[in-house]
């Protein structure tokens, strides 16, 4: 019986903690609500951050407090609604990830716990083509690909074939990068693409198979191709050298001759 009504005390002093999850790109800003129109008389509001005090506003009749930190990680990014007490974090960076904790006190105390996860930006995945299937002795019919990428927190990488998806791999060892493989035949005209993603955003790339996926007859000849260019610039170098001395010397042994005279 005691219990009993200890507990049903306690629950009318205490509002019930309220978790709420925010998710943003670094460099955006974010507005942290409580859910409140207008701040009355007699009300605190008192904003933390891994417990230490943010923002805070009190008033008490007809006197408004009002405090917002320009300390430590938080310098310059914080700003506080002197009417609604919501918090806003300006240019978001990866460093103010964590726990946000609201504390409202008036007739009775509320808890309201912000859980906020600041993303970096995505880099573009890359495709390459395996190196070695030329110089193996195996099928040369499909073209073996790779698309990888440097692995960040909470992203995916993943093949689709048009809008279906093939396969995708997630690791949560952010010192692994992030490679998938995919196999395509070299007369293939379906759409692949490579993304990486994460929840509220993605960087895509876009597999252009006539570029990638050349013969290994093509490569090669590309190869040839491109040592002949490189040979050719190497010999007109040359010569430019050569008759660039030459003229120097031939100027040169001109102002000797008239200095003799």
């Amino acid at each position: 019986m005691w219990i009993y009504m200890f507990l049903v005390c306690v629950t009318d002093v205490f509002g019930v903690d309220e978790v709420k999850s925010v998710s943003v790109k670094e460099g955006d800003s974010v507005t942290l609500h409580t859910d409140i129109t207008q701040i009355q008389k007699n009300i605190q509001f008192l904003w933390t951050f891994d417990q230490n005090r943010l923002a805070e506003i009190i008033t008490r009749d007809q006197i408004k407090s009002v405090f917002v930190s320009e300390d430590g990680i938080f310098r310059d990014h914080l700003q506080m609604n002197n009417q609604t007490g919501s918090l806003t974090i300006t240019n978001i960076r990866t460093e103010h990830t964590g726990l946000y904790k609201l504390q409202i006190i008036r007739d009775k105390i509320s808890f309201t716990s912000f859980t906020v996860i600041v993303y970096a930006p995505l880099p573009v995945p890359v495709i390459t083509r395996d190196s070695s299937q030329c110089s193996s002795s195996s099928s040369t019919s499909n073209c073996s690909l790779l698309c990888s990428v440097m692995n960040m927190r909470d992203v995916s990488l993943s093949w689709y074939k048009g809008n279906s998806l093939l396969s995708s791999i997630s690791v949560s060892d952010l010192n692994i990068r992030l490679s998938l493989p995919l196999e395509v035949e070299y007369q293939d005209t379906n759409t692949y693409s490579c993304v990486l993603n994460n929840t509220i955003t993605n960087q895509t790339q876009h597999l252009n198979i006539n570029h990638v996926c050349q013969t290994c007859s093509e490569r090669t000849q590309n190869v040839r191709d491109a040592a002949e260019r490189a040979g050719k610039y190497e010999v007109d170098y040359q010569k430019q050298w050569i008759f660039k001395r030459a003229v120097t010397e031939h100027f040169d042994f001109g102002e000797r001759g008239t200095s003799a005279d």
